[in-house]
């Protein structure tokens, strides 16, 4: 996966977290104005939160054996990578939300010309001569001349969405959703957005005085029709049961806005767990002991200077280390050296990777169980790899309490084209 990629899977994992605590906890308060804000802030940093990285790898308090990169191969060409498929598919599915977004656009528009400008202040108004869903996007108010001429609530109601700027948010939502678009809760949360614009344009006719009792019965007579300007907010886009039924709830006590705190620890536990895995630490038996892999691969064995109190593996236990023909890991590596062959075939095409193999030292200096640990891409270059390593000569045992004990290394080899 791509760092682009990866970056967009943990923001998503972090809207995915977001939108789940709103549609169960704030979803049903009467905190209009303050909950939409909480989303669109939320949303921003939700997509901050993945630069933010913790390091949280503990490095044993150990002496590691770092092998040397072994490099096989002559100068042939270049690599070809593999096919980046899910990057294809990631861009094509923003690619289709972002094409029903200009049909959307490019319907509403030719909409707008079939109808005939009004003067209104606050507004553009257009007024089309055949019944449509009234709706308002940017400072363009769009509705039939019968409505207007019968309904003046409904201006009021798209006035109110021009003075609260809901077409910016609605804006922001659908960028949201394209970059986003195969997470469900981001549609969720776009939906309940506009649910919220409902919400507050609804309240504040109703603060100015308007008569609830026949606005609503106003909604329920506008609740039929086509819902096809689905960027735009519309008169009766809403969900009509949910707007009336808020319209009668009690207001939400203001102390509700603290439950947003709750969300502090879940973030903190979903970023510790987006960071990079600790180390693992394998503790010394009276049979086996283990040399982990260094993070980084170095020319020379060298000492590790772990943090104060970390919990270590102490490859002292082992009295003798294991010896390659009168040497150390460095002689080891010199004879894998001389005895990697770079298949033909990957030579000719270019191909070039690295691989992370693990094999085990007997008691009786034999090697055994060698396996690909981290592949390079490339079956052929695995192979040989694996085939160089289990031919290894017997090496001299380690030795802890006077006795041969197994020891397990993890050794890098890389392929590479010049």
């Amino acid at each position: 996966m791509t760092p682009a990629l990866l970056y967009v899977a943990r923001a998503s994992l972090y809207l995915a977290i977001f939108y789940a605590f709103y549609l169960l906890v704030m979803r049903r308060t009467s905190l209009f104005r303050f909950n939409r804000a909480a989303l669109l802030l939320g949303t921003g940093l939700c997509h901050l939160l993945p630069l933010l990285r913790l390091r949280t790898v503990i490095v044993p308090e150990s002496i590691s054996v770092g092998l040397p990169t072994l490099v096989a191969g002559e100068p042939v060409g270049t690599s070809a990578p593999p096919f980046p498929w899910l990057t294809v598919l990631y861009f094509a599915g923003i690619a289709a939300v972002l094409l029903l977004c200009l049909l959307s656009v490019l319907r509403t528009l030719h909409l707008i010309r079939q109808g005939t400008p009004e003067p209104c202040e606050g507004c553009r108004l257009t007024l089309v001569d055949r019944e449509v869903p009234s709706f308002s996007w940017g400072r363009q108010v769009v509705m039939s001349r019968t409505d207007y001429e019968k309904y003046p609530a409904i201006l009021a109601h798209e006035q109110q969405h021009i003075r609260c700027r809901h077409s910016l948010d609605v804006l922001l939502s659908t960028a949201v959703c394209a970059l986003h678009w195969f997470n469900p809760l981001v549609w969720i949360a776009r939906a309940e957005l506009k649910l919220l614009h409902e919400y507050e344009a609804d309240e504040s006719l109703i603060r100015q005085g308007i008569d609830a009792t026949q606005y609503q019965l106003l909604l329920v007579r506008k609740a039929v029709g086509e819902q096809r300007f689905s960027l735009a907010n519309g008169f009766n886009h809403a969900k009509l049961k949910q707007r009336i039924a808020m319209m009668h709830k009690n207001p939400t006590s203001g102390w509700m806005r603290l439950a947003y705190a709750a969300l502090l620890p879940l973030l903190a536990g979903t970023m510790f767990l987006c960071n990079p895995a600790r180390a693992e630490i394998r503790p010394v038996s009276s049979e086996t002991a283990t040399v982990a892999e260094m993070p980084a691969i170095a020319e020379t064995p060298t000492v590790q200077n772990p943090p104060a109190g970390a919990r270590t593996f102490d490859f002292a236990l082992i009295e003798d280390k294991p010896t390659f023909q009168g040497g150390d890991a460095q002689a080891f590596s010199k004879w894998v050296s001389s005895q990697l062959v770079y298949p033909e075939e990957e030579k000719k095409a270019g191909h070039q990777g690295s691989v992370m193999l693990q094999f085990v030292i007997n008691p009786d200096g034999s090697v055994s169980d060698t396996q690909v640990i981290r592949s390079s891409g490339y079956e052929a270059l695995d192979a040989e790899a694996v085939r160089v390593i289990s031919s290894s000569p017997k090496w001299e045992p380690s030795l802890k309490d006077g006795k041969p004990v197994k020891i397990t290394f993890q050794f890098p080899v890389i392929f590479q084209v010049r």
